[in-house]
C-alpha cells in the first residue's frame, strides 16, 4: 500500500485511483467528478484511462473506482482495451487481486441488448481475480429522460456517505467542505511570467474566496513546461487503434433540396496514402469553434487584452513528475508554438457544451455577487435535479449562454481549461467501402453521410451542433486533420458468404453503403479468383431503409438501382410522410417475415442495425422477435431465445447513436 504525504502534511495511507474507459467522453467527466469526491474526503487522488496503468498496480491504492462506458456490441472503449487484454491472461490466479477495494460505475444505453455489458464484465473480471466490491455497481442509462445524473447523482452520493464510513478520517480532520475551491492540476501561464502572478489584480481585496484564488496563481509552479506531454496521456485525441491522419476535403454537397427541414451533407475526402478501413469504422473529425463565440467569451470575461499572447500550461501540483499526474486539460501537440488563449478557446475548449452540475458548482467561486451565487449553487442541490435538467437539457442551454447569464462569473484566465471542458472530436460512421475506397488521382478515400444539427429549442432559440456547423461552412480544398479507428460491427470477408439483413434508417444507411459496397467487391474478387460467377458465392444482401420523404431524403437511391445488377441485392424503402398512414422500417420487417425468417433462421444470416438510439433499434427487435414467432410459429419466449442466441453468435451487431 502506497504511503504519501497528504495536503494536510501527514503521512497517510488514503490514495485512491479513479479510472475510466470512455468513447466521447461521458465516463471521462463521471471519473473527474468522482476524482473531485474522493479528494474532498482527503484521499490522494489521480484519475486516469484504463490505458494508462498496468493492473498490477491497483493494489497500491488504498481504493479503487472504475466509470466505463460500453461501445459497440458490449466492447470496452478504446482507452480501455489493453488494460482488459492484461486482466484476460489466463495466468492470472485467482488472488491476483485480493487486496484491491474497488467499485464500478457504468454508463450504457438501453436501446442495446448489452446495456452496460463493458461495466458488468470488467466487474466480473476483477472479482475472478479476487478484488472485493465495497460498494454496488451503480448503473447510468443513456435513454433516461434526465440523462445519466439521474442515476449518477445518488448513487455518488450514497458513495460518498459509503467512505467515510469505510474509510473514517482522523480525528481533528474534516472533509473539504463544496464551498472550498480545490486546487487544480493545471495553470496557463504567459511565457514572459511562469509565475502566473501578474494578471487579475482585481481578484486582491474582494472576499475571502477571491482571496484563496489569488493565492493559488501566487503559489510557484512547479517548472515551466511549455506545452507538457508526459508520454501516458489520460486525455490524448488520439487513442490505441486509431491512425491520426491528414486529408483533404473534396466535396461538401448538401444532398437534400434547400425545401427540406434538414441539411444532409455528403462528405468525399482524399488521401495521398492508401486508406485502410472496414465497413461500420469510424472517422473522427475535430470542429473549432465559431469566431463570433470565442470573441464573445473574450469579452464577457474581460479577457480581450491578452487573447492573443502566448501562453503555456504548468503543472500546480509537487508530483507533477509522476506517471499518474493528470496530463494538461487539453491535449495541445507537443511542439505546439504560439499557444494563444484565443487558440485555445478556439480549437480545445467547447464553449456550446450543456454545462454539467459540477460546472456549475465550480463557477460559483468566480463570482462576489450574492444573489447570482445563491442561483448557481441551487443547481448543484440534488434536490433541485428537475430544474437543473430544465434550464440545461431541455432547453439545450449551452455554457457561453450560461456565462452571459450569470455576467457577475469572473473566470481568472489561467483557469480556463480547467473550467470548461474539452472541444472532443466527433465521430461519424464512414460511408465508403470497396471502390469507393480510392478513385482519381488520390490513393486513399473516405466519404461520409452527416446531418446538419440545427433546430428550435423549447424556449425558441435556434440550436446547432457544435461540429457539423463548423462542416457547413468548410470549403472544398482545406485540408484537416481527422482520426480513422475501428468500429464496434466487426465485419470481415470471412461473413460475406452468410447472407445479411441490414437496417439503416436515415443517415444509419452510413455504414450500410460502406457494406454494400465491401461485398460487391468482394464479389468481383473471387470472379477473378475463381474465373467464375464470384456472385453466386455472395450471401444475398437485404437492405431496409427509412426516411421521411421519397423525393428529399432517400439517400444514393439510384446506386442501389446500378449495384443490384452486379450483388443479389434487395431494397425495401419506407417512407414515413409520403402517405397518411406512417411507415417506419420495422414495419418493412414484419411485411416481408418470410423473407427475413429465411434469411436470419434458416439461412444462418447476420443482421445490422444502424442508426438513432432510442425508439428505433427497440421497435425493430421487437419486429424480429414478432418475425421469428411468425415463421417459425414460436411462442415469444423461444423467438427471444433465438434473438439472444444470434447475439452470443455474433448475428446481431447494431450501431446508433
Amino acid at each position: 500500500m502506497n504511503t504519501e504525504t497528504g495536503s494536510n502534511g501527514q503521512q497517510h495511507d488514503r490514495s485512491a485511483i479513479v479510472l475510466y474507459g470512455s468513447e466521447t467522453g461521458n465516463a471521462q467527466d463521471v471519473a473527474d467528478e468522482l476524482g473531485r469526491i474522493t479528494e474532498r474526503l482527503h484521499f490522494l487522488t489521480h484519475v486516469s484511462n484504463l490505458d494508462a496503468i498496468e493492473p498490477s498496480s491497483l493494489p497500491k491504492h488504498k481504493l479503487v473506482i472504475f466509470a466505463v462506458s460500453t461501445t459497440g456490441q458490449g466492447d470496452l472503449p478504446s482507452n480501455a482495451r489493453s488494460f482488459w487484454k492484461s486482466l484476460l491472461r489466463k495466468k492470472l490466479p485467482p488472488t491476483y487481486l485480493e487486496h484491491v477495494q474497488f467499485t464500478t460505475f457504468g454508463l450504457g444505453d438501453s436501446s442495446y441488448p448489452k446495456f452496460n455489458w463493458a461495466a458488468r464484465k470488467l466487474h466480473k473480471r476483477l472479482s475472478q481475480l479476487g478484488a472485493n466490491e465495497i460498494y454496488p455497481r451503480g448503473e447510468a442509462d443513456d435513454q433516461h429522460p434526465e440523462g445519466l445524473d439521474a442515476s449518477f447523482l445518488p448513487w455518488s452520493i450514497d458513495l460518498r456517505q459509503h467512505l467515510l464510513v469505510k474509510f473514517p478520517l482522523a480525528q481533528g480532520i474534516d472533509p473539504i467542505p463544496e464551498d472550498v475551491l480545490l486546487h487544480p492540476k493545471w495553470l496557463l501561464s504567459f511565457a514572459e511570467d511562469p509565475q502566473t502572478n501578474s494578471v487579475h489584480s482585481n481578484l486582491n481585496g474582494k472576499s475571502q474566496e477571491y482571496n484563496q484564488i489569488h493565492d493559488i496563481l501566487n503559489e510557484k509552479p512547479q517548472r515551466n513546461l511549455g506545452v507538457f506531454s508526459n508520454g501516458k496521456s489520460n486525455h490524448s485525441r488520439q487513442e490505441k487503434n486509431s491512425e491520426r491522419l491528414t486529408v483533404t476535403l473534396e466535396k461538401n454537397g448538401r444532398i437534400t433540396p434547400s425545401t427540406h427541414w434538414q441539411d444532409v451533407r455528403h462528405l468525399i475526402f482524399t488521401s495521398p496514402s492508401t486508406l485502410s478501413y472496414a465497413p461500420g469504422d469510424i472517422l473522427t473529425l475535430y470542429p473549432k469553434n465559431q469566431p463570433e463565440d470565442v470573441n464573445r467569451i473574450l469579452e464577457i470575461m474581460d479577457w480581450a487584452s491578452i487573447a492573443d499572447k502566448t501562453v503555456f500550461f504548468v503543472p500546480t501540483g509537487p508530483d507533477s513528475g509522476s506517471n499518474l499526474y493528470p496530463s494538461q486539460p487539453v491535449s495541445v501537440q507537443s511542439g505546439t508554438a504560439n499557444l494563444s488563449l484565443r487558440t485555445i478557446l478556439t480549437e480545445y475548449l467547447d464553449l456550446n457544451a450543456l454545462p454539467r452540475r459540477s460546472f456549475f458548482s465550480l463557477i460559483s467561486h468566480f463570482t462576489v455577487d450574492k444573489m447570482q451565487k445563491e442561483r448557481l449553487l441551487e443547481f448543484t442541490n440534488p434536490d433541485y435535479l428537475d430544474e437543473l435538467y430544465d434550464y440545461t437539457t431541455r432547453s439545450r442551454r449551452s455554457i457561453l449562454e450560461v456565462l452571459q447569464e450569470f455576467s457577475s462569473v469572473k473566470i481568472p484566465w489561467q483557469w480556463v481549461a480547467s473550467v470548461l471542458p474539452e472541444l472532443r472530436g466527433r465521430q461519424f460512421s464512414i460511408a465508403s467501402g470497396g471502390q469507393l475506397k480510392s478513385g482519381g488521382e488520390s490513393e486513399g478515400r473516405c466519404e461520409l453521410l452527416v446531418a446538419i444539427v440545427k433546430y428550435k429549442t423549447v424556449i425558441k432559440k435556434i440550436r446547432e451542433g457544435v461540429c457539423t456547423r463548423y462542416i457547413a461552412g468548410l470549403l472544398p480544398g482545406i485540408q484537416m486533420n481527422v482520426t480513422l479507428q475501428k468500429g464496434g460491427l466487426g465485419i470481415t470477408k470471412a461473413e460475406a458468404r452468410r447472407p445479411v439483413v441490414m437496417i439503416g434508417p436515415g443517415t444509419g444507411i452510413a455504414p450500410m453503403r460502406s457494406l454494400i459496397w465491401e461485398r460487391v467487391q468482394w464479389a468481383e474478387e473471387w470472379k477473378l479468383l475463381n474465373k467464375s460467377n464470384g456472385v453466386s458465392l455472395l450471401g444475398e444482401s437485404v437492405l431496409f431503409f427509412g426516411c421521411r420523404n421519397r423525393n428529399a431524403d432517400f439517400f444514393f437511391e439510384s446506386e442501389w438501382e446500378s449495384i443490384q445488377d452486379r450483388i443479389p441485392l434487395k431494397v425495401f424503402s419506407a417512407f414515413s410522410r409520403d402517405q397518411k398512414e406512417k411507415i417506419y422500417v420495422q414495419d418493412l420487417l414484419i411485411q416481408q417475415c418470410d423473407l427475413v425468417f429465411r434469411l436470419l433462421y434458416q439461412s444462418g444470416g447476420i443482421v445490422y442495425i444502424c442508426g438513432s438510439s432510442g425508439k428505433m433499434p427497440l421497435a425493430v427487435r421487437e419486429a424480429l422477435i414478432e418475425v421469428f414467432q411468425k415463421g417459425g410459429r414460436m411462442e415469444r419466449g423461444d423467438a427471444e431465445a433465438y434473438l439472444q442466441a444470434m447475439e452470443k453468435q455474433g448475428r446481431y451487431k447494431q450501431e446508433t447513436w
